[in-house]
């Protein structure tokens, strides 16, 4: 019987020398947490800025890169940005969730980490260690520069979004203490019908290839 494929994340914060580290590090702690349990996967974050997170879910890790680096931005205070340079790789592997991560050696966890040091070196912020097309590593690079562009309250919205996709907007503004048509705004404003669509075509080109 062949390895399930899972998602590996690997990622480091960016400019994380803020004037409040401690609740950076909490934001980034419960995002990795709430991602862990809906994707069915473990984290771990290495001292100082570093982090993992490996999914079960091998068609989703884009999105779960996408949901994270969007709770970040839209958690950031006032004068501050936070967020994340994140590798994504994907592929068959032993490890299931109990395992240790920092002791997982499977070949998408060699290669999330190698593809975190290219970002590092061309200034991208997001990144898949192998797109399949040319069109995929287009898309990719699409997401990026979409991410790139929010506001914290833009990126709030979608992180909204991304956690629990069957909130209507009316009550996604209930939660924010917004009025309706600023949360529409906001979802536009992020280009939320756009991304979403974009997320579902690259999960499903995921799926087929599973």
């Amino acid at each position: 019987m062949s390895d399930p494929i899972i998602a590996v994340l690997t990622g480091d914060l960016i400019a994380s020398r803020q004037r409040d580290r401690e609740a950076l590090y909490r934001c980034l702690d419960d995002t990795l947490e709430a991602l862990a349990r809906r994707h069915n996967g473990a984290f771990h974050r290495f001292r100082g800025d570093g982090f993992q997170l490996a999914i079960r879910q091998g068609d989703r890790g884009l999105e779960a890169a996408v949901a994270l680096r969007a709770s970040l931005i839209g958690q950031s205070p006032a004068h501050e940005r936070w967020d994340a340079r994140i590798a994504v790789a994907r592929g068959p592997a032993g490890w299931a969730p109990g395992a240790p991560l920092a002791d997982a050696d499977d070949p998408p966890f060699m290669a999330s980490g190698q593809a975190l040091d290219g970002l590092s070196a061309n200034g991208a912020h997001l990144g898949f260690d192998q797109p399949e097309t040319t069109a995929e590593a287009l898309l990719i690079r699409y997401l990026d520069e979409m991410i790139d562009a929010w506001s914290s309250p833009s990126a709030q919205v979608v992180a909204l979004s991304l956690a629990e996709p069957e909130l209507t907007q009316a009550e996604m503004a209930g939660r924010l203490g917004i009025r309706q048509p600023s949360v529409h705004k906001r979802l536009k404003t992020a280009r939320w019908a756009l991304l979403s669509d974009t997320l579902a075509c690259l999960a499903s080109a995921a799926q087929e290839r599973t």
